[in-house]
């Protein structure tokens, strides 16, 4: 499908016609009359529920289409530590606090509309005329919040769609709302965020990369890259780390910086990551079959494997499909992998690690709980991180990657340091003890078969 099509048909799911949001209404107006007038109110704050709060908002916006309108969506961050810490009934005078916060809107402001769409999520509907109007409704919110006693620090944040058109389609303002929310969820800094075109420009390139790429994956135009591994003494290839690259059909090489961040929140990496691990399982079955002797690769884990309880099941039967023995593969996790559920991956790795396989932690060093991780044992490599290197005129820079390096070998930990880019670099590492290194000053990431020939040479 052309790309102009693609954004159109997007687009169009989100600003309906003239003629959508009136079957949209519609829609909304049938459901409300076909059920009991308790389901369309939350049980516990009298709020409208999602399906009332559209059909009401659009009732408005039908008798007054002259005004500009807006959408405003809060949530509570980390309510669920709310219910847990303080007990279900604090949670609840919470949401009832907000409610009457809300409600007094709709008492006294024209043309509003308050809803609660589940749990601590919250919008309200307005007419207005200027945004500081909107920005200002969140902050007294807020404000009154601060004012209810309670054993809990509450931090709310709002997203705002204020839309200069006349007849907006609810659902599109309450989307394009939630997706400035998730600009600011959670930060300390701000309390509110307007949506703006460009968020908008940025969640329909996801959405074509999240379609694109399945179908990339079909039809070969995911492809691994592989960046050799050296041992900085004698310059040999020692192996490899199996990169994913993305050929696309109109745009051609897409930088992973744009998609990986994508799929990772899709959950479509767990897809992306089994057509890597089978592509560099096959390869490596190829060279054993021609005779030759493989380097060790590694496959990248992507944290949203935690979840999954059968990853060593599956990797296990790879490679027993493939008929590649486990020294031959490494398997490179971050820290973030452990963090999403750290007991499952632990056990995941435990069963990988007793069937022979290597497992490493990339990136090590940039996360908080790093030095941790090497207590569990359940590491026999790490990747020293290449942002040290980028700050390694820096003195304390220098003796922290001395220590660091000195840690290792007394725990018998191999290492691997990443983004060498200069010779100083690699002088460095080798005067402290550190031989092996992955890097543009040797090697960049290349395609497959321009590797296997590589290695091909390197052997004769």
């Amino acid at each position: 499908m052309d790309k102009e099509i693609k954004e159109r048909v997007f687009a169009a799911s989100y600003q309906k016609s003239e003629e959508g949001k009136e079957e949209l209404y519609n829609y909304e107006k049938n459901k409300i009359h076909g059920v009991d007038d308790l389901a369309n109110y939350n049980s516990l704050t009298k709020l409208p529920v999602l399906r009332l709060f559209n059909y009401k908002s659009s009732e408005i916006v039908k008798a007054y289409p002259e005004l500009r309108y807006a959408v405003i969506v809060m949530d509570i961050t980390q309510f669920k530590a709310v219910n847990e810490f303080l007990g279900r009934s604090e949670g609840d005078r919470l949401l009832l606090f907000i409610a009457g916060c809300l409600n007094d809107y709709v008492e006294n402001r024209r043309f509003t509309v308050a809803g609660h769409m589940r749990a601590d999520n919250f919008c309200l509907f307005t007419a207005y005329t200027n945004e500081e109007e909107l920005s200002d409704i969140c902050i007294n919110i807020k404000r009154r919040i601060k004012t209810l006693s309670f054993a809990y620090r509450v931090i709310i944040s709002f997203g705002i769609c204020a839309c200069p058109d006349e007849r907006p389609a609810i659902p599109y303002l309450k989307d394009c709302a939630t997706l400035a929310l998730s600009e600011v969820k959670g930060k300390y800094y701000a309390d509110y965020c307007f949506f703006r075109d460009e968020m908008r420009t940025n969640m329909l390139r996801e959405k074509l990369i999240e379609s694109d790429i399945l179908v990339g994956l079909e039809q070969g135009e995911v492809v691994p890259y592989i960046q050799p591994k050296v041992d900085m003494i004698t310059g040999r290839i020692i192996g490899g780390e199996a990169l994913v690259r993305w050929k696309h059909h109109d745009d051609g090489l897409i930088s992973p910086a744009e998609f990986i961040p994508v799929i990772e929140k899709t959950g479509i990496i767990i897809n992306v990551d089994r057509f890597m691990w089978s592509r560099i399982f096959a390869y490596q079955k190829r060279v054993i079959d021609e005779g030759r002797t493989p380097v060790p690769l590694s496959l990248n884990v992507s944290r949203m494997h935690s979840v999954e309880d059968k990853l060593a099941h599956r990797i296990l039967g790879m490679q027993e499909r493939y008929e590649v023995p486990s020294e031959y593969l490494i398997l490179e996790l971050t820290e973030s992998a452990f963090a999403m559920d750290e007991k499952n991956m632990n056990e995941q790795m435990k069963e990988l690690r007793r069937s022979g396989f290597c497992v490493s932690m990339d990136d090590f060093g940039s996360g908080y709980s790093s030095l941790n991780m090497l207590k569990s044992r359940e590491l026999d490599e790490v990747k020293i991180d290449k942002e040290f290197l980028s700050d390694m005129d820096n003195p304390k820079c220098r003796i922290v990657i001395r220590n660091l390096i000195s840690m290792l070998k007394e725990l018998d930990v191999k290492m691997i340091v990443e983004g060498i880019e200069t010779e100083k670099q690699k002088e460095f590492f080798l005067e402290n003890g550190c031989n092996r290194a992955q890097g543009f000053l040797f090697y960049k990431p290349m395609p497959l078969d321009e590797f296997d020939e590589l290695m091909k040479k390197e052997s004769r």
